[in-house]
């Protein structure tokens, strides 16, 4: 199927189609209709059916799409079958949590070393490099590396991002709790855990209050 440009909002739903369609047992049906997705999720059928025809021609009507060939079509489309290199930024708890976690590659990345300005040590315990920060473009320009990982305090996140992008990197991944300002061509997706926990504590409130 050709590849289609579509909006952020649709490429952030797709990955969870995705986890739902892994999660259904093997002996269960080989197909899977949008309506059935859309009840399972919560979402709307419509939505579905149009995220669904943007990445996959599968569908067919009354009988809807071979699941093992969506799942494929998904994977696909949001590019997990193909690896891309990364670099991180912040080597500290939460740089090196990242660092060791397998569950990437799944998804097509591949965290190649991580920098910091006062490394306390040369490489991770599962044998990740970790390179001073004075390296960085070397490193990337040598790799061909286009994405990068900020882990570091948000006092230091837009120095950082403004050396990644000094250093050719075209995609950052923001864990610090701040707004980078990026020229238009590059690309930020951030990781706000504050965001998520108040989120999460309004919803608990509420429920609190409508039990009283």
């Amino acid at each position: 199927m050709e590849r289609k440009e579509v909006s952020k909002s649709v490429l952030k739903r797709l990955p969870s189609y995705l986890a739902y369609l892994k999660t259904i047992p093997e002996d269960a049906s080989p197909y899977i209709s949008a309506t059935a997705m859309a009840n399972a999720l919560g979402m709307g059928e419509v939505q579905v059916r149009k995220d669904l025809a943007l990445v996959s021609d599968g569908g067919r009507p009354k009988i809807g799409y071979l699941r093992e060939g969506l799942i494929e079509d998904i994977s696909q489309f949001l590019g997990y079958d193909n690896t891309t290199d990364a670099i991180l930024v912040g080597a500290g708890k939460l740089g090196q949590a990242l660092l060791g976690y397998s569950g990437f590659e799944a998804y097509g990345l591949n965290i190649l070393a991580a920098f910091d300005t006062n490394p306390k040590a040369d490489k991770t315990v599962d044998g990740k490099p970790i390179i001073p920060v004075e390296r960085m473009e070397s490193f990337c320009r040598t790799n061909k590396v286009l994405m990068g990982i900020i882990t570091v305090p948000s006092e230091h996140a837009q120095e950082v991002c403004d050396r990644m992008i000094a250093c050719g990197i075209k995609a950052i991944w923001n864990f610090a709790p701040v707004h980078l300002d990026v020229p238009g061509n590059i690309l930020v997706q951030n990781e706000n855990m504050a965001t998520s926990l108040a989120v999460l504590s309004m919803h608990l409130q509420a429920q609190i209050k409508e039990k009283k």
